[in-house]
């Protein structure tokens, strides 16, 4: 029987009110209605097993761990958490669960540090569909190309710098966009939504859709509708920024320093309790709700509470511009929404700004000046408020019809290049053009260091990329690895390299001690259907392994017909690696020095006929018992 192609696609969780949520969403919908796959979602931001996540339409796992002692651990080191939250603690264990012949991960391309390291990478069919918004491309992008098969970004941008590079695999494929969700409504129903929220007919109404974060420019759009305002004073205009006021910059303040009549500027409320929202100048949060009288519910739209795709579009209908100036984007998805909603707009023409704004996108470009971001040194743009108001005026000065007509070239355009139906297909022939998955490999995970001690290193930057790199097994980029900034951060405030050595050296522990919970000796043992099994177990040292070499012979003399495992570090394997008497080498784990999980118990067998551990002398650990089995002579000392 024939089987259907499956795809683990790790992301953002597709009810996540963010780019990378609305793109998992749409993608997913589109992959799902084909019939072709077997969809499994890999939800960044949930814990594995939350509950709501079973009633998705497909398979959804969270990637953060159960554990939430775990999780208060890891968000001690900023770098772990963030890790963490991406799913880096997670993806191994999922990977092995859902056994997928094709993983996508579309995310920011530090969300995926180091995979290309992890067993399974290329194993299977590995794509990444990544965010680029700076020139010169992030240097981990870089590095990181020679190691993605199937390598894909979101705007065009990427794509020429990455050539540029010579890394000619690496290819566009934007983000989707469901064009069904928006679409320009009728003139009598645009008129009567204004009518609703008090917005006055004649009303030249600006609008910016975007999450607060320091890259998109409040400031200069600010400043921008001021120009405009001061150089038409008869003009009833009006800016309508729907964000969260809480986060990001501080709008309220700005609006005072630049001397902005507050009624000027509208913003967006939704009531969390009745789910609708009321477009109104900003007064704060937690209001009490019109529509269900309910106290304290309605606050600005935000990423947890918002505005459904629907009431979305109602918004972008009582715009008559969009504009949108920022410093640098991976596609910045609002601005293909008021596409669909044809609407005329106004983009930074940097980074993917650069799709957004020709003739054929109904788009117009947005000037800027460059300027260096502080440690990385990336190009970013800082729009001139100058330009804003000149598009805006030029905007304003149009003629309907002529307005119209570019809407809809601006509609047709995000259809044939961004929707949902022209991304999903062509993800759907990249997909078709990968093989099936043959599950055989080795899972094992490299094991953390909690015995390495650092040598004498001057500069604490190199100390902390020292001890990540040996004891956590992880390379760190200092100009922009948070967790390197954060040690840095306390070792200046007076934390002592000892105390930041005993944490990185528990965190390894830690680690090591869930891979050894997680062997698997099916894995291992090479010899099925074998019953007959002895494991000698050593781990070092140099000594104590030639030791028990010597004494191999006489073991294999006395059962011949026993396949004798040696574990032991592998550092140590070149002391025994050639002896005949050996079946197979090893490596060791903490767990491995538990007789009852080798030989079992009277409950369960184990994997081993016996079981030997020189190593390990006390009562506290049983290496001596053997579970009261008489099945072969124990002492190889007497031959």
């Amino acid at each position: 029987m024939s089987r259907k192609k499956k795809i683990l696609f790790h992301s953002n969780h597709c009810k996540a009110f963010t780019g990378f949520g609305k793109n998992s969403k749409n993608i997913l919908k589109y992959l799902q209605s084909t019939g072709k796959y077997e969809i499994i979602e890999a939800a960044n931001g949930f814990p594995k097993s939350h509950t709501p996540l079973s009633k998705m339409p497909w398979k959804c796992i969270g990637t953060l761990p159960n554990d939430q002692s775990r999780i208060n651990e890891l968000n001690k080191d900023p770098n772990l958490a963030r890790a963490a939250a991406y799913g880096a603690e997670t993806i191994d264990e999922i990977i092995k669960e859902v056994k997928p012949d094709i993983y996508i991960g579309a995310e920011d391309i530090w969300a995926f540090n180091e995979y290309w390291n992890r067993k399974w990478w290329n194993k299977i069919n590995c794509m990444i569909w990544t965010t680029l918004d700076s020139e010169p491309i992030l240097p981990l992008a870089v590095s990181a190309a020679s190691h993605i098969k199937h390598y894909y970004g979101w705007a065009s941008f990427a794509e020429r710098e990455m050539k540029k590079l010579g890394h000619d695999h690496f290819k566009t494929l934007h983000g989707a966009v469901d064009r069904k969700n928006f679409f320009r409504g009728t003139d009598e129903s645009r008129l009567n939504l204004r009518k609703k929220h008090k917005i006055d007919s004649n009303c030249f109404l600006i609008g910016f859709v975007f999450r607060n974060q320091l890259r998109k420019s409040v400031p200069n759009l600010l400043d921008g509708f001021k120009m405009f305002k001061d150089q038409n004073p008869s003009v009833n205009s009006k800016l309508l920024l729907h964000t969260h006021w809480d986060e990001g910059w501080d709008i309220p303040r700005l609006i005072e320093e630049k001397g902005i009549d507050n009624f000027d500027i509208l913003t967006t409320y939704y009531c969390e309790k009745c789910k609708t929202y009321e477009i109104k100048p900003y007064s704060g949060q937690k209001l009490d709700c019109k529509n269900c009288g309910s106290k304290e519910s309605q606050s600005t739209t935000n990423v947890k509470h918002g505005v459904s795709e629907s009431q979305l579009n109602e918004i972008y209908n009582l715009m008559d511009v969009y504009c949108h100036p920022f410093t640098s984007g991976g596609q910045e998805l609002p601005i293909q929404e008021a596409k669909l909603c044809e609407l005329i707009t106004l983009v930074t023409n940097y980074s993917c700004g650069e799709d957004q704004c020709t003739a054929e996108s109904g788009g117009f470009a947005l000037d800027w000046a460059e300027y260096r971001e502080p440690g990385t040194q990336f190009i970013k743009a800082s729009t001139y408020p100058a330009s804003i108001c000149k598009q805006l005026n030029k905007i304003h000065k149009m003629k309907p019809q002529k307005r119209k007509e570019i809407g809809k070239k601006a509609r047709k355009f995000v259809i044939e290049n961004y929707s949902t139906e022209a991304i999903g297909k062509q993800l759907e022939e990249i997909i078709d053009e990968m093989d099936f998955t043959e599950w055989d490999f080795d899972f094992s995970e490299k094991p953390r260091n909690p015995d390495y001690d650092p040598p004498q290193i001057n500069s604490d930057s190199d100390w902390l990329i020292d001890i990540y790199k040996n004891i956590l097994m992880m390379d760190v980029d200092p100009s922009i690895d948070q967790g390197h900034k954060h040690w840095m951060s306390q070792i200046k405030k007076g934390l002592s390299r000892p105390e930041v050595l005993k944490y990185f050296k528990n965190v390894a522990s830690k680690e090591n001690a869930k891979i050894n919970s997680e062997i698997n000796f099916d894995d291992l043992l090479d010899d099925e259907g074998q019953d007959k099994r002895i494991a000698v177990v050593m781990p070092g040292s140099a000594g104590d392994v030639l030791w028990v070499n010597s004494l191999l012979s006489n073991l294999k003399e006395l059962y011949p017909e026993h396949n004798i495992y040696f574990i032991t570090k592998k550092t140590f394997f070149p002391f025994i690696e050639d002896h005949p008497a050996v079946h197979k080498l090893i490596p060791h784990t903490d767990q491995m020095d538990s007789l009852l999980l080798l030989e079992g118990s009277m409950k369960h067998s184990g994997y081993f006929d016996v079981a030997y551990l020189p190593n390990i002398g006390t009562q506290r650990i049983l290496n001596y018992t053997h579970n009261g089995k008489d099945k072969i002579q124990f002492d190889i000392y007497d031959k």
